[in-house]
């Protein structure tokens, strides 16, 4: 029998790895969304009804779009950050054999990605019969291509769920990198890897490079130092400790022991890169940026805001309202998030 393919109300939203339950607080504390009718697929959680996440006047189209676009008769909507990417026009779908299974996916796109919670010998075997998608580890750097990526699981031995419309450009909506277990000094450095890529794929920035000048806030043991002195930056690094003894050697690196953000703009001097990894409170860390964007002394930032206890969403909107920038979940983050900005 061929298969069905059949399209259902609502949107599904799938978690970064562990972070279900942040996703399903987020729903519910910031966009009050009721779950009773909802349903859960391992880390997906498919709603039927979801206007409480719909865009009446769309200010800012990016927030409603994840990395992509937003495919046309499909309603705007606002992504939550703990979501990975998001299924925008679902569909359920029958099937008999795997054949079946692929020959109903390839009938509407090309491009699938899967997320498998379950029946993982038969996702495998219709990932093999659709084209070919990278779903390996990554060489840092990496460009990501800006290519539709559809999403599907399976949600029973012969029944998936399935979207051609996500909000990235990711498969699955995630990122991960091949690891370096020997040099860096933390694995702070794959937040950074995951950072800059995103980087070029929101605003076409180009990587750090040979002789820019970038401020390293809050910077021991050095794992953002390391990455940035690796792609020939001249780094000035601050923090109230030392970095690993490698990059206090490292010609590309200017340490100095002191509290980064008690240094104001002018100290520090005109930089193309500003990044903060520090661990403190966001309000502290948005009136810093405020500092920095005022100055006019840097154009490109990176920087983690780390959760203290509950989220304030209000002061979250103030981040993710700045201009000329973005604010994300990465794969590598956890309680936290990661705002990105660029001025072109």
């Amino acid at each position: 029998m061929p298969s069905s393919v059949k399209k259902i109300p609502g949107a599904a939203f799938l978690s970064f790895p562990d972070m279900y339950d942040m996703l399903v607080a987020e729903l519910r504390e910031r966009f009050f969304c009721d779950l009773r009718k909802s349903v859960r697929y391992g880390d997906l959680l498919y709603m039927p009804y979801i206007d409480n996440l719909l865009i009446n006047n769309l200010k800012n189209e990016s927030e409603s779009i994840g990395d992509g676009k937003t495919a046309q008769g499909i309603p705007p909507l606002r992504v939550p950050y703990w979501c990975r990417t998001a299924m925008l026009s679902p569909l359920s779908i029958g099937f008999e054999s795997i054949g079946d299974a692929c020959r109903a996916l390839s009938g509407i796109q090309r491009n699938w990605a899967p997320y498998d919670y379950q029946f993982f010998r038969r996702s495998a075997l219709i990932r093999e019969k659709l084209p070919y998608i990278n779903l390996k580890e990554r060489s840092f750097p990496v460009r990501i291509p800006a290519a539709p990526i559809g999403l599907y699981t399976l949600t029973g031995e012969h029944t998936m769920l399935a979207s051609a419309a996500t909000t990235s450009f990711l498969p699955a909506g995630m990122i991960r990198f091949t690891e370096n277990h020997e040099d860096p000094p933390s694995r702070a450095y794959l937040k950074l890897y995951e950072a800059l890529t995103l980087m070029h794929l929101f605003f076409g920035c180009d990587l750090p490079g040979k002789g820019e000048r970038c401020f390293d806030a809050g910077a021991s043991p050095g794992g953002w130092t390391w990455v940035l002195a690796g792609l020939g930056c001249n780094v000035f690094s601050v923090d109230r400790a030392e970095l690993v003894p490698e990059l206090m050697k490292n010609p590309r690196v200017d340490f100095l022991r002191h509290d980064a953000f008690t240094l104001k703009p002018e100290d520090v001097g005109t930089c193309d890169w500003v990044f903060s990894d520090v661990i403190c409170y966001p309000e502290r860390l948005y009136e810093w940026i405020g500092t920095w964007l005022s100055s006019g002394l840097c154009k490109n930032m990176i920087c983690t805001v780390k959760m203290q206890g509950g989220i304030d969403w209000q002061l979250i909107e103030k981040f993710a309202s700045l201009p000329d920038s973005r604010l994300v979940h990465l794969n590598y983050n956890k309680h936290e998030l990661t705002w990105l900005c660029c001025k072109k």
